[in-house]
């Protein structure tokens, strides 16, 4: 293989791709693999020429023959300079094959010796070049990759494109990269195959911007600075790569409510122009970029009287975006806008925003502009600023508030009230709505370093522990400073005990603890007169206690429901309505859950409110799929995962609903994929409660994917787990008819019957039709495998009927699906289109595949059902032995009630269960038993 050494790779290009480009490259390798040619195109610094150095290098090793150029701007005036960097060191290997007139203009053109020009040897180039391309294709695959195409000489470019258009089923393909902006990439693929794929390269989101940081070491950036990265590059990979390098280089971070720093060589690199606008016209740029969102209003306000032509100069030379259909002033690219900003002396930036400090319209950004043209405290300025934050709060702009607050306490004066500290504390609260846990986390951490005061030391520590999310262990030694910071006040200590109540459940996995610690935390608050902590406390309480199957938890919710509620907490995701709604869902009211739930969703994004909103989403997402709308829920669920890894927020919990969504609706891979990331993320954290959820979608994806023995060992762990954490309401995980279908799937009847029998005694008595339904559901196909087939299909035809009317239409489809599959054991005509029809209906797409799959499998063989035997009371009970045996000497049920001391229903309830386990079904078949052995 013939491969020019400046092109050979080192292996580390290729996990740069991967970031934001999966869908892109995998489409553009499947061309590549299929022997077609391909076209990246997209602006400067958007990621080109790594994601065509990383094709390359994967298509290696199918091509025989790489031949690489790489122009540049500064050489593109050269004649065939491109043509000799591709077939320099090659035209060597067949130059013996090509017609003599071939030859001699070939070699011309790239020696520079006898002056060759297209004009003289036009046709012999032409037919040189596709002949050498035929001649190196005989002997295997020619890989031809140019990159910055834009910048090829006009000569070699027009032979490129001469030979591409004639090459047929030649196996030469080419692989390609061109600056471009918008979608004018036409013109460049005439140096093409026809049958070539353009491939654009969009900007990179905001999650993929902190990977690629990430990936280059550029970690520990607050996501506040990272979304303001990605909005300065606006996805740029160079771009983004540039401002967090000198954010990691800068010890000197921007102040709040500035643009960030830009490093020299971006500014070098968008501001070249700069230089060509008059002085005027610069100042009127600045103004622009100092401000949120310049007009031209906004800059005739701020005493720039010629800004139409001034704007119109900075247009012509690409500064500014045109805007026909509106007043607004926009940069060609945000970048432009920091690195003109940067670049523009203290004092200019101060004179700036004083201009907008009178001229902006919303209250919030004259505040902010007030805040940056000052220095120094001044009481006046902050009060002003501490307003501007309690307006963005109120329109639900956390982030800003945040932003505003810090401004505050920045020009807060020693001796005011509130302080500056009190001030920053409110801002770290802000951030957290905003879910920006890193800044909050910073800002605690500032205030405990000089704080004396018990209150604001205990509110920093608050703050420290909630930024931590489900990582609580990570802060476990925060909460004995926070108690002696708290001392004895009930207020303070409430806000503690409401967060040891987090950690009971979390760190401990202790369901009893937990809630211990929210009843104690809710009595403090009510003490202290603190209700926003109180309805907090009551809200986890009656969650806690719904989840356990506790008989207080329908008290706690009224109680936590009553007036008066704090507007904040009512439609926070650990809130009252939140527990409302979850009552509301595992009680099967799933119409009344979804009202409930889309009302809180809708409050927290008119708050802006991050975190709940992710939460709200999944618990949505978890509606839609109870109610069997799967394709609703996998797209809410999907968009609760995003948002979560965007944020960082609840990322667990996302993960593991988004699984059961795509084993519901989606794909059947991905969900398996999610559930083991979830349970692996959560095993690091200790978090028990995750865990064991994140089994459970574990276990259910393995079902669908037909990993029977994979979802016994996930579902088996999940009732270990649920058992010790204090779990009794099976409403909470409903994983158990899955267990129980699987422990029937490997004929594990006995442990299948015992699932059964202990679902369904805390099922009725804590009421829960649909868990109710589905065990029966898997007892039906217990009773099918010893035999009982009229039993099994009566039970199914009920349970079908009852799920539909309880509006869980996913189970409903399940059991027609399960009923179908018994019929086809049992002679005469049988029919899938049932159970396909209510899949359809719920967009079920790996279980329709299911069913397709089965309606065209040969009926299997009818399967005996097992003689009882002696063996099998060794599965029975200690009770159950006892009731059975004295069967066997023919006592009544009177007699055996008397004989063992309990009620004559006991018996009865006891020799139901004692049918059931040993597949019979009457006393006789006991006594049976009893002769069998005597004969023996």
């Amino acid at each position: 293989m013939t491969v020019r050494r400046d092109f050979e790779e080192p292996a580390r290009c290729r996990p740069d791709l991967v970031i934001g480009r999966e869908e892109l490259f995998a489409g553009a390798r499947e061309q590549l693999a299929g022997g077609g040619s391909v076209l990246l195109h997209g602006p400067a610094g958007i990621g080109k020429s790594t994601v065509l150095r990383a094709l390359a290098a994967d298509n290696a090793g199918a091509t025989r023959t790489v031949l690489r150029c790489s122009a540049t701007e500064s050489e593109s005036h050269l004649p065939f300079l491109a043509l000799a960097d591709l077939l320099g060191l090659v035209v060597d290997e067949v130059a013996d094959r090509l017609p003599g007139a071939q030859r001699t203009a070939l070699e011309s053109a790239l020696t520079g010796r006898g002056e060759s020009t297209l004009q003289r040897d036009g046709l012999a180039l032409r037919l040189a070049v596709l002949s050498v391309l035929r001649a190196l294709a005989t002997e295997g695959p020619v890989l031809v990759v140019a990159d910055d195409l834009q910048w090829l000489d006009p000569a070699s470019a027009e032979l490129l494109g001469f030979a591409a258009r004639r090459l047929g089923d030649t196996p030469v393909q080419l692989l390609c990269a061109v600056r471009t902006e918008g979608q004018e990439y036409d013109r460049h693929l005439r140096a093409l195959p026809p049958d070539s794929l353009a491939v654009r390269l969009n900007p990179l989101s905001r999650t993929q911007v902190s990977a690629l940081l990430d990936h280059r070491g550029y970690t520990g950036l607050p996501r506040s600075t990272v979304r303001d990265i990605h909005r300065t590059s606006a996805g740029n990979p160079l771009f983004a790569l540039e401002l967090g390098r000198a954010l990691a280089e800068d010890p000197t971070p921007p102040r709040p409510g500035e643009p960030l720093h830009v490093p020299t060589s971006l500014r070098a690199l968008v501001l070249n122009r700069l230089g060509m606008l008059s002085d005027e016209a610069r100042r009127t740029l600045l103004v622009a970029s100092a401000g949120a969102r310049p007009t031209l209003a906004l800059l005739h306000a701020a005493g720039r009287d010629n800004a139409e032509s001034e704007t119109a100069q900075a247009a012509a030379l690409g500064l500014l975006a045109t805007e026909p259909e509106g007043p607004a002033v926009r940069f060609a690219h945000p970048l432009i806008s920091a690195a003109l900003y940067a670049e523009a002396p203290a004092q200019e930036r101060r004179a700036a925003h004083a201009a907008l400090s009178t001229a902006a319209s919303d209250p919030i950004e004259r505040a902010r502009h007030l805040a940056l043209a000052s220095s120094g405290t001044d009481p006046e300025v902050a009060a002003r600023l501490a307003e501007a934050a309690a307006q963005a709060r109120d329109r639900g702009a956390p982030s800003v508030a945040a932003s505003m607050g810090l401004l505050a306490a920045r020009h807060t004066p020693a001796d005011s009230v509130p302080g500056a500290d009190e001030r920053r504390l409110q801002a770290a609260t802000d951030a957290i709505t905003a879910g920006e846990m890193d800044l909050a986390r910073d800002i605690a951490h500032e205030v405990l370093t000089r704080a004396t005061v018990p209150a604001e030391r205990v509110r920093a520590w608050i703050v420290v522990i909630e930024s931590a999310g489900h990582t609580l262990g990570d802060v476990d030694s925060v909460f004995p400073q926070a108690l002696a910071d708290a001392g004895e006040d009930p207020g303070l200590l409430a806000l503690v005990h409401y967060q040891l109540a987090w950690r009971g459940l979390i760190v401990e996995g202790d369901f009893a603890e937990g809630r211990e610690k929210a009843a104690h935390s809710a009595e403090l608050a009510a003490r202290a007169g603190d209700r926003r902590t109180e309805l907090l406390a009551l809200a986890f309480q009656a969650q806690t206690e719904t989840l356990m199957g506790h008989p207080n938890a329908p008290a706690t919710i009224k109680q936590a429901l009553k007036e008066p509620q704090d507007p904040q907490v009512a439609c926070h995701h650990n809130g009252p309505g939140l527990a409302r709604f979850r009552w509301l869902q595992m009680s099967d009211q799933l119409a009344e859950a979804r009202t409930t739930v889309t009302a809180l969703l809708r409050e927290v994004r008119r708050r802006g409110m991050v975190e709940s909103e992710v939460h709200f989403l999944r618990l949505l997402a978890e509606t839609e799929l109870r109610s069997g709308h799967c394709g609703r829920a996998l797209d809410l669920a999907r968009e609760s995962l995003r948002l979560a890894r965007d944020s960082g927020i609840g990322e667990v919990a996302s993960a593991l609903l988004t699984s059961f969504a795509e084993a519901a609706g989606g794909d059947v891979d991905r969900a398996l994929a999610l559930a083991r990331e979830a349970e692996e993320h959560a095993e690091g954290i200790g978090d028990q409660m995750y865990v064991s959820r994140a089994l459970a979608a574990l276990g259910h994806a393995q079902l669908v994917a037909g990993d029977t023995q994979g979802t016994v060992r996930s579902l088996r762990r999940v009732r270990e787990l649920e058992h010790g954490l204090g779990i009794t309401d099976p409403a909470r995980g409903r994983w158990h008819g899955d267990l129980a279908e699987a422990l029937v799937r490997i004929g594990e009847l006995a442990e299948a019957q015992d699932v059964i029998d202990v679902t369904r005694e805390q099922a009725l008595r804590l009421g829960r039709e649909s868990v109710l339904a589905v065990v029966d559901r898997a007892e039906a196909l217990v009773r099918a495998r010893r035999g009982e087939h009229e039993a099994a299909l009566g039970q199914l035809t009920s349970v079908q009927d009852r799920l539909g009317k309880l509006g869980y239409g996913l189970e409903e489809a399940r059991a027609a699906f399960a009923l179908a599959s018994l019929r086809t054991r049992r002679p005469g005509p049988t029919s899938y289109d049932e159970a396909a029809r209510l899949f359809r209906r719920c967009r079920a797409l790996p279980w329709l595949r299911q069913v397709e799959a089965a309606a065209v499998a040969p009926p299997p063989e009818p399967v005996a059902a097992p003689a009882p035997t002696l063996d099998a009371l060794d599965g029975l009970a200690s009770m159950e032995r006892q009731v059975a045996a004295l069967v066997m000497e023919g006592a009544t049920n009177r007699e055996i009630a008397a004989r063992l001391f309990i009620s004559v229903k006991t018996v009865e309830a006891t020799l139901t269960r004692v049918y059931r386990k040993l597949g019979i079904r009457s006393r006789v078949d006991i006594v049976r038993l009893a002769a069998g052995r005597r004969t023996k």
